[in-house]
C-alpha cells in the first residue's frame, strides 16, 4: 500500500511479506529501498506453508525486487509522471543506484519513439554491495504474445576487478531471471515438485534470448558481489514494458499464469 501526496510523490508506504523462511531474510532488498519515503513500514510474517523453500540466485531479492519495482512503476503512473524520472528524483538519497538508473536509460534511448505494440520498462535493484538498473524492450503482439527484444543493464558493484567475468555472470543472471518470468514455474502436485530437472523446467533456448548489454558504471569503491545482483530487475522491467505496451499489469509470474505467451 502506499499514499501519494497532491503532487503526486508518496508519503507512505507499507509492504507485507509472507511466507517460510529461506536460507537469509525473507525480507531481502524490501528493508531498504532506495526511494525518499518519509514514512516507511515493512511487517514480516512467518508462515509454514508446508512446502520446502531453499535459496536460489539472489534468494528473496528477486520476489521482493518484482513487487517493490512494479509497484513503484504503479505509483509513477497513478501520479502520471514518466516511470524513470519518477525513480530518478525519489533516488536523491541513494547516489549509486541512481547512477547506474542514469546509465540504463541513457544506454537504452530511454524517451525515443519505439513501434506500436514495443514499450520499456525500467527498474533498479541494490543487493550484495552492488546497484543494478535495468531496461527491457518488449513486443507484445496482438495474440499477447510476447517477445523480449532488448535487455539494457547497467552495474555499479565497486571496482570492477575482471569487467569480462562481471559480465558474464550479469548475463547468466539475466538468463535465469527471464526465464522465470516468462515461463518457469514450479508447480507442486501429489505432494511434491512436479518438475524434476531441466528436461521440464527448460532455460530459455538461444532463439529466445533477446540482445543484452552490459554497462559498468566507473567507480573507484570497494568491490561488491556480482552473481547476483543481475537477476531482480529483471522480472518488473519486463514486466513494466508490458504495461508500456499494453497498459496490462503483469502481477503474477510467470506471465504465462497471466495469459500472456511466447512469442
Amino acid at each position: 500500500w502506499a499514499g501519494l501526496g497532491e503532487d503526486g510523490w508518496p508519503v507512505a508506504w507499507a509492504h507485507r511479506i509472507v511466507g517460510p523462511p529461506p536460507q537469509g531474510s525473507l525480507t531481502g532488498g524490501a528493508a531498504n529501498p532506495p526511494y525518499r519515503i518519509p514514512n516507511f513500514r515493512l511487517d514480516y510474517h512467518l508462515d509454514d506453508v508446508g512446502i520446502p523453500v531453499g535459496a536460489w540466485r539472489s534468494v528473496a531479492n528477486t520476489q521482493n525486487g518484482f513487487v517493490v519495482e512494479s509497484f513503484i512503476d504503479e505509483l509513477a503512473s497513478a501520479a502520471g509522471k514518466d516511470p524513470y524520472e519518477y525513480r530518478r528524483q525519489l533516488m536523491s538519497e541513494a547516489p549509486r543506484v541512481r547512477g547506474a538508473l542514469e546509465l540504463a536509460a541513457e544506454k537504452a534511448g530511454w524517451g525515443t519513439p519505439l513501434p506500436d505494440g514495443v514499450g520499456r520498462g525500467i527498474a533498479a535493484w541494490s543487493c550484495f554491495g552492488s546497484h543494478v538498473a535495468e531496461v527491457a524492450e518488449v513486443e507484445v503482439a496482438e495474440d499477447q504474445s510476447v517477445k523480449v527484444r532488448r535487455i539494457v543493464c547497467a552495474v555499479d558493484c565497486g571496482h570492477a576487478l575482471n569487467p569480462r567475468n562481471l559480465t558474464a555472470q550479469v548475463e547468466g543472471g539475466i538468463t535465469l531471471a527471464l526465464t522465470y518470468t516468462l515461463k518457469g514455474a514450479i508447480t507442486i502436485e501429489d505432494g511434491g515438485a512436479k518438475e524434476g530437472n531441466f528436461h521440464d523446467y527448460p532455460l530459455l533456448q538461444l532463439r529466445e534470448m533477446p540482445k543484452v548489454e552490459v554497462h559498468i558504471v566507473p567507480s573507484t569503491e570497494d568491490p561488491g558481489g556480482i552473481g547476483e545482483p543481475g537477476v531482480p530487475p529483471v522480472a518488473p522491467a519486463v514486466a513494466n514494458a508490458i504495461f508500456a505496451a499494453t497498459g496490462r499489469r503483469v502481477r503474477k509470474l510467470p506471465i504465462v499464469a497471466e495469459g500472456f505467451r511466447i512469442g
